[in-house]
């Protein structure tokens, strides 16, 4: 999570929660630099939540195969915390004015089964309930990369963007995520790696970030667009 104390307004308060540390079994490190340093430019006061919870798995990242110890979800999301972390539940919308979800398989392994359910996944409790008490309470809620999913499934009904339903030669991989928050009973948006979809009625904001095979500035600037639609919500 992170706090922001935002220049255009001072009293907005945001946080994004983490799902460990690395693109394969947590939140990637590029896509929460990217959320952190564009909040910061919109004067943010940072801290951030992750759960208190094993991982699926960690990988060795060298390699991409499962290492032989697991790690914890907090822990490693400490690293890109630079320590200053909090457990998710300790998180109440009562506190923040958003939330912002990074992306990384973390969201489909740790923060959610969606890696090994699909759309019959199942969420983290925490996060489920984070995610619902934004949206009651009509908070906006940032999402990106594969991220979305978690949306997807606990607002039926929502619209939020993973990029392309097509692989288009390979340059989006995990097209078929799209099909996946069909099923759920949401709407996929196409949408370019630099762009972000916002759905207005439930607040809730995307971009597709990584799951892009493209250039870093790219992600960069998509992740900027969704956090400027966060914050035109507020």
């Amino acid at each position: 999570m992170v706090k922001v104390l935002s220049t255009r307004n001072p009293e907005v308060f945001l946080k994004p929660v983490l799902s460990g540390c690395g693109v394969y079994d947590g939140s990637e490190v590029h896509e929460s630099s990217a959320v952190l340093v564009h909040l910061s430019r919109a004067g943010a006061d940072i801290s951030m939540f992750a759960p208190d919870v094993e991982q699926m798995h960690a990988i060795d990242h060298t390699k991409g195969e499962p290492m032989e110890n697991n790690r914890n979800v907090l822990v490693e999301s400490a690293r890109i915390a630079r320590g200053n972390i909090s457990a998710l539940s300790n998180l109440t919308s009562s506190n923040f004015d958003a939330v912002v979800f990074p992306g990384g398989f973390g969201a489909a392994k740790n923060l959610s089964t969606f890696a090994v359910d699909g759309p019959n996944m199942k969420v983290n409790d925490d996060v489920e309930r984070v995610i619902r008490d934004f949206h009651t309470n009509k908070k906006p809620i940032g999402l990106c990369c594969i991220a979305p999913v978690l949306a997807a499934h606990l607002l039926p009904g929502c619209e939020v963007t993973v990029g392309n339903n097509e692989e288009d030669g390979g340059r989006w991989p995990y097209a078929g995520t799209a099909g996946a928050i069909q099923t759920m009973g949401s709407f996929h948006v196409i949408k370019d790696v630099s762009e972000a979809h916002t759905d207005k009625k439930n607040k809730i904001v995307t971009t597709p970030a990584f799951m892009c095979e493209t250039k870093f500035h790219e992600i960069f600037d998509g992740i900027g667009k969704m956090i400027d639609g966060v914050i035109k919500l507020l």
